[in-house]
C-alpha cells in the first residue's frame, strides 16, 4: 500500500465515472426542439460531450444545421439547463466496476477528486442523486475557478491537488480535455476506452488506456 505511487486521483464526470449521455441527450433534444431541429441521438451526443454544456450545444448545433445567433443560442443553452436540471440522473449511471475501483482506490489511502467541466452545482446534483457525492473530498466544475481556468488549462488540477492536500496526483478522464489538462500539469493520466472521446482513445497520448474500471487500480500502480 505504502508503495502506490498516488495519494491524490482526480476524475472527470461525465463519460468517465458516470455515463450521463442518455439524461444529456434528452435535454439536447429538448432545446433543439424548440428550433425545430432534428434529434441526436444517444451515440451521437456521446460524440459531441466534451468541454462543458456550452461545447456540448455548440457541437450539437453544428450537427443539426449550424449555429445560431447570440440570444437564439442563450435561450437554447437555458432550456437546456432546466430540461437537465429536471432529469439529471433519471438514466444516467456509473459504469460498470467504477464503485469497486473507487473503494479499491480508497484503500490505497488515496484522496479522490471530481475534475468536470459540467457546472458545479449540477456535477454536484448528479452525484447526490447517485448516491456517490460523499467518495470525493472535492468536487471542480468548469465554472467553479471562474472564466479560462477550466480543463484543458491545468488550474482545476491544482486546485484538486491543493484541495486533497496531496502532492503525487494522476488523471483519469476520457477525452483530449482530460489528457491536455494533466499534460499541462506535468501529471499522468488514463483514459477510458468506453468513454466520450472527442477523437480515437488511441490517439489521445494518454499514459495508460483500459477498457474497464477493473484495470485502473493496476494501470495506475503501474504508472
Amino acid at each position: 500500500m505504502a508503495n502506490f505511487p498516488f495519494d491524490t486521483v482526480g476524475f472527470d464526470l461525465d463519460g468517465t465515472l458516470v455515463d450521463t449521455a442518455p439524461d444529456l441527450c434528452r435535454a439536447v433534444n429538448h432545446a433543439l426542439a424548440t428550433i425545430a431541429r432534428p434529434a441526436l441521438s444517444e451515440e451521437a451526443t456521446r460524440e459531441v460531450i466534451g468541454g462543458g454544456t456550452r461545447a456540448m450545444l455548440t457541437r450539437a448545433l453544428e450537427r443539426t444545421g449550424g449555429p445560431v445567433d447570440e440570444a437564439t443560442f442563450g435561450n437554447l443553452y437555458a432550456d437546456l439547463i432546466a430540461h437537465y436540471e429536471r432529469h439529471t440522473s433519471e438514466h444516467s449511471a456509473p459504469y460498470p466496476g467504477c464503485l469497486a475501483a473507487l473503494d479499491a482506490l480508497e484503500a490505497r489511502g488515496c484522496r479522490l477528486a471530481v475534475v468536470t467541466n459540467k457546472p458545479e452545482y449540477l456535477a454536484r446534483k448528479l452525484l447526490d442523486e447517485l448516491g456517490m457525492n460523499h467518495r470525493f473530498d472535492c468536487v471542480l466544475g468548469g465554472d467553479t475557478l471562474g472564466p479560462g481556468r477550466s480543463k484543458p488549462e491545468r488550474d482545476m488540477l491544482d486546485e484538486a491537488l491543493r484541495l486533497c492536500g496531496g502532492s503525487r496526483f494522476a488523471m483519469v478522464g476520457d477525452s483530449s480535455f482530460d489528457v491536455k489538462a494533466a499534460r499541462a500539469a506535468e501529471v499522468p493520466v488514463v483514459v477510458l476506452r468506453e468513454g466520450y472521446h472527442d477523437m480515437p482513445p488511441e490517439e489521445l497520448g494518454a499514459d495508460a488506456l483500459i477498457g474497464h474500471f477493473d484495470e485502473l487500480e493496476a494501470a495506475l500502480a503501474a504508472l
